[in-house]
């Protein structure tokens, strides 16, 4: 899934080739997708991509009437704001992708018939498509006044950028639970999913299932340092790349995530795995449980 760091690359990139270009078609490849309904998808045509925004790891393309250089707050409700702003807002879920043409392919898009869930064309020829892979169709796009007409950004916590020792050790301390699922939480922090939460507690030598509570001072400094390097890597080097390129990267700039029975590049210990229905994490039991391997919860639920 696209974190805060890739999505954050996908709006710089849209930043560069997309503002001040007018969009002059977008065709829905899966109504499923869509979210909303009024205003639709066509309502786009005609108008200038003024800003490309994020929220979490939610992307927003901002569009004005044509002729206008930028774009403000909108107001609530399905028809442009009284700036003129309509909002093309969506979330790539764990399947989802952008990919960027020069030159988009001339064929329509047929409903139901590939991947591709959106086609976005731009008045020089050039345009994206969102994909999704696999048969659980989970990407969102909404078209609103305000991207805080969509629920799911409304109701975002802070931004990892905002977050200070102090805030942190406030969201620590309102529940006991695992940090893991904490970090992950998008009403708490804004943009950090799997990947990302399994490298912030490797940095910070911290146990995924370390309940929040126990944290003392220097377990909390430890972890919003970890919280700010790890992510400020991310963006640095998901920075001024293709939208091709960011998976690769994200891949290649990984410690412990998605390497399970590798060496961990600090000590050498071989990282583990914890399974479970849907997802999986990784650490380094040197570095962050003292030597303790953690029970694959997918494997103790077999051998019973």
């Amino acid at each position: 899934m696209p974190e805060m760091p890739e999505v954050e690359g996908l709006a710089q990139f849209l930043r560069e080739h997309a503002v001040g270009r007018a969009i002059s078609a977008v065709e829905v490849g899966a109504i499923s997708a869509l979210k909303t309904f009024a205003p639709a998808p066509t309502a786009l045509v005609g108008r200038a991509v003024s800003d490309v925004a994020r929220h979490g790891k939610w992307l927003d393309v901002v569009t004005v009437p044509a002729g206008e250089r930028a774009a403000g707050d909108g107001a609530p409700g399905g028809a442009p704001g009284a700036d003129g702003a309509l909002h093309l807002v969506f979330h790539l879920a764990k399947a989802g992708w952008l990919r960027w043409y020069d030159e988009v392919p001339r064929t329509a898009v047929r409903p139901g018939r590939s991947p591709i869930a959106l086609r976005l064309r731009l008045d020089d020829g050039a345009g994206f498509d969102l994909t999704e892979a696999g048969t659980r169709k989970r990407l969102a796009v909404h078209v609103v006044a305000r991207p805080e007409d969509v629920p799911q950004v409304a109701t975002l916590g802070v931004e990892p950028a905002d977050l200070t020792v102090e805030r942190l050790r406030e969201l620590l301390a309102a529940r006991n639970q695992q940090v893991k699922g904490l970090l992950r939480d998008q009403n708490v922090i804004a943009g950090i999913g799997n990947a990302y939460s399994d490298e912030i507690l490797h940095a910070a030598r911290i146990s995924p299932f370390a309940l929040t509570r126990s944290f003392d001072d220097d377990d909390v400094a430890r972890l919003h340092a970890a919280i700010g390097e790890v992510l400020a890597a991310a963006v640095a080097e998901a920075s001024g790349r293709p939208a091709a390129d960011l998976k690769d990267a994200k891949r290649r700039s990984m410690r412990v995530h998605g390497r399970a029975g590798l060496p961990c590049p600090v000590c050498g210990d071989t990282v583990r795995e914890v399974s479970f229905a849907d997802s999986s994490l990784q650490y380094c039991p040197t570095c962050q449980t003292g030597g303790k391997i953690l029970a694959d919860r997918r494997m103790s639920k077999l051998l019973r």
